[in-house]
Parts: C-alpha cells; structure tokens; sequence
C-alpha cells in the first residue's frame, strides 16, 4: 500500500480550508471519507472536496474497512472519546490541538493506542516546517551561543460568545485554542521544563483571554509565553543566548505561500541576517510525515507522550495562576 486513505471526523472549516487540501497535495495521502452527524451536510462538504465517500455518523466512518488513519478537528471536549472510539475501531488518529483537556486525559488516549501499532499524534504542523527544524538546528550548532531565553507568542482579537472557543463546557479558552503552541514551541526547543508560574485573566463567559507564564528549564534557561483573544495578532517567538537570537514571524501558521523566514540578530538586537527558506505547506508535510508513519510502520515524528507532556505543562499553567503557586514539574 502506498497511499494512505484518511477519513474526516466532521465537516470543520480548518479541515476543510487547509487539512484536506493537504491530503491531497501529500505524495502518498488520499482524503477517502468524511463523516457527519448529518448526513446531507456530509455529503455536500464531500462533493465540495472531492473526497469519494461521506456518512452520516462517525460510527459508520470508523467501521469502514477502506479507512487506515482518521483526522480529528472536533471541539475539545470530543477528543478524547473519539480518538479512544477510533482506536478501537483499528484506527491511526491525528488529532487536533489541544489533543485532550488535561493530561489525564492524554494519558487515557496514549494507554488505548499502547501496544496496538497504531499512531497517535497531535496535529502541530508549523513544526513539521523547515522553519523551525532550521532554528533548532541552528541553537543546536551554537549559532546564539548557549540559550538562556525564549519568547514566544499568540494571539488573536476574538469575541463571539457563540463561539465554541468561548464556552467552558467545550474546552474553550485562549490557552487550549493559541496558547498550546508556544507551549509547544518551548518544549521543542528547550526539552521539558522543571517550573511553572502563571498570570491568567479570566473573561466574563468564564475562559482565560489573557495568559502569561513563565517556564523553567534545565540550565537556568527561561521561557516566557503569552497568548490572548484580546490582542491584536501576534504569531512569533526568538530564542536568545549571549551571541544574539534567532527570531521568527509566522510562526505557528506559516503561509504556503511565503517563504519561511529566520531573522538572526546580534547583540543589540540588529538584525544581521535573513534566513529565507522554501515556501512550502506545512499542513502538507504533517499529513505527508503521518501517512509515512502509517504506510512504514514506523514511530510518528511526535507521538503520545509528546502530547501527553504539552497538556502537562498547560495543566500547570492553569494550577499556577488558579492557586497563585510555582508548580513543579517532576
């Protein structure tokens, strides 16, 4: 087999604006069913995106035979049990960010997939970019010296109380929606952090729209992120050591389009490079790692415990602000 058939749980508009377009851009994807709880609507969305097969339940779409990976763009709250349901159903699951509600719950879908062969990862595609794998392979050759900081960043203006981003009940909030990537972002850089402290602002529906936290490393390197809904965008990070810094926009959604961009800086913060690299999708290149994975029988790139380990620290993003304590991370 050298095609992957994926199958869609939902007819979501980021899986239909950029996930499913990649499927069909990888070398060896095929986006081959979605599935809705309303029939009619499957089908439209299927025609649409020229995907062959569609269904009215996600049960049926797990027991079709022709389906080796499922994608999962469900509300937050859903991951969980669908993921495990897929499982179950003999399946290998990319799931959307954040891949649970808490690391409880990561560690519930990594103990369904153990000691199956299939995959489980969370769908961070900006680090399937050769932007970032260039900004860590230059802090690994010692381009800014040893890394003593980073900064990372994301948010956006949102407000939509209808909007399942602002209701508790669904897993919403900017932490889980923006704030989960620079948490990623730190951890693929620096490794797992040893502390937490946290500053969050709680909005009148009840989810954090400002979050500000401060993660500790090994080495005395310190991290510092923040995301929000009530700031204009900002989608960057810079990792700085005594030599200068690497510096990136369009971090967590680089553009197709664009070329991927790393600004060097020295000393007093002047840039003194460009680094400009391929313009590439890197939606495509997750759903290509993914499918790799699946068709080889190999490890993916980044699998449950990576997961498991993001929803750790935010787990203790939010303890820390709730209880006004540093939280250790053993």
């Amino acid at each position: 087999m050298s095609t992957c058939r994926w199958g869609i749980l939902s007819t979501a508009l980021h899986a239909k604006n950029l996930v499913i377009p990649a499927m069909h851009e990888a070398p060896n994807a095929t986006p081959a069913a979605v599935a809705s709880r309303d029939a009619a609507r499957a089908r439209v969305y299927a025609d649409e995106l020229n995907i062959p097969t569609s269904y009215g339940s996600y049960e049926d779409l797990l027991a079709d035979p022709d389906i080796d990976a499922v994608y999962i763009p469900l509300p937050n709250h859903l991951h969980k049990e669908w993921a495990i349901r897929a499982a179950q159903a003999g399946k290998h699951v990319l799931c959307e960010k954040p891949i649970a509600l808490n690391a409880a719950e990561a560690e519930e879908m990594a103990r369904a997939f153990e000691g199956t062969g299939l995959k489980l990862a969370e769908a961070f595609q900006w680090r399937h970019h050769p932007q970032a794998i260039t900004v860590r392979d230059l802090l690994h050759e010692g381009a800014i010296g040893p890394l003593n900081f980073i900064t990372a960043e994301f948010s956006i203006t949102f407000d939509d109380p209808g909007n399942i981003r602002a209701k508790p009940e669904t897993g919403g909030g900017s932490l889980y929606d923006v704030g989960c990537y620079p948490v990623s972002l730190t951890r693929f850089m620096a490794g797992e952090p040893l502390a937490v402290t946290a500053q969050i602002r709680w909005n009148a529906m009840g989810v954090d729209d400002l979050v500000v936290a401060t993660l500790e490393y090994p080495g005395g390197v310190l991290a510092q992120i923040a995301c929000g809904f009530t700031l204009p965008w900002r989608d960057t990070y810079e990792i700085v050591g005594p030599l200068g810094g690497l510096e990136v926009h369009r971090a967590y959604n680089p553009q197709a389009d664009h070329p991927g961009q790393i600004f060097r800086t020295g000393e007093r913060k002047q840039r003194t490079e460009t680094i400009n690299l391929e313009a590439v999708n890197s939606y495509m290149l997750m759903i290509r790692d993914f499918s790799a994975a699946v068709l080889d029988g190999a490890p993916a790139l980044y699998g449950p415990q990576d997961a498991v380990n993001n929803m750790r620290v935010i787990d203790a993003i939010f303890r820390s602000a709730r209880e006004g304590v540093r939280v250790e991370l053993s």
